[in-house]
């Protein structure tokens, strides 16, 4: 598809990853995108009162965009909304927490190329965030684990993950995958209440009947568990993880 003047015109699905001002009324917007991946574009005139779709392009935001190709950055035309979680993310302050550390998760996860089980998962933990019906921390935790599956970094929680000596197990060893029996246990490894490792499993397996039965404890430990976790793939610190 092209514009009149010859521009190469296309359209695509996306979730706002994250804003950044570009001159006097400009933004860039990253996006995760269904079919190219990590996408940064300009949005013209969307700082401006009276812009027709600066909403509909912050963060936590998904919308069908059409787009013209640039030489150095594509500019976004013409933006409608999807899903409209952004107001409901941003306007609680634990919901934005997990919120951020999602699509920062998700931008760091989707470099190289499309990603589309990367774009559906993080579409459907944005949604459950602003639904509000599960507590911000466990839709977090939950996203982190899957998102991490899907990236090819699935931890073990049943059997252990050095030897496979049946479960359950209480030492969890995060360079290692998951949990550990006694025998292959390492020095200063921690170990959880046997709750904590349940809670961990059913976050993965998105059972939140079992998630939300679990006590304050047990959420504390399996959080720290998965911070751990995807910081350790991911080779360095997440940002929005430093105000937790």
């Amino acid at each position: 598809m092209r514009e009149n003047g010859g521009v190469p015109l296309y359209r695509e699905q996306g979730v706002v990853l994250r804003t950044q001002k570009l001159g006097e009324a400009d933004r860039i917007v990253t996006l995760l995108t269904q079919g190219r991946g990590l996408l940064r574009a300009a949005a013209k005139g969307v700082r401006r009162t009276s812009s027709k779709f600066g909403a509909r392009l912050e963060p936590f935001m998904v919308a069908d965009l059409q787009l013209y190709e640039g030489r150095t950055l594509d500019t976004i035309t013409q933006a409608s909304t999807l899903g409209a979680y952004g107001p409901h993310i941003s306007g609680d302050y634990d919901r934005y927490r997990a919120g951020s550390v999602m699509v920062e998760t998700a931008e760091r996860l989707s470099e190289g190329g499309p990603a589309p089980e990367q774009y559906r998962l993080l579409i459907g933990a944005l949604r459950t965030l602003a639904q509000g019906s599960i507590p911000a921390a466990l839709a977090r935790d939950g996203y982190l684990l899957r998102a991490m599956a899907a990236a090819g970094w699935a931890p073990g929680f049943d059997e252990c993950v050095r030897c496979g000596a049946p479960g359950p197990h209480a030492v969890v060893v995060v360079q290692l995958g998951g949990v550990v029996c006694e025998e292959c246990r390492v020095p200063g490894s921690p170990r959880l209440d046997p709750g904590s490792i349940a809670l961990l499993a059913a976050l993965q397996a998105g059972d939140w009947d079992a998630a939300l039965a679990s006590s304050e404890r047990e959420r504390a430990e399996a959080s720290g568990i998965v911070a751990a976790y995807t910081q350790w793939h991911l080779e360095r610190g997440l940002r929005s993880l430093d105000t937790r």
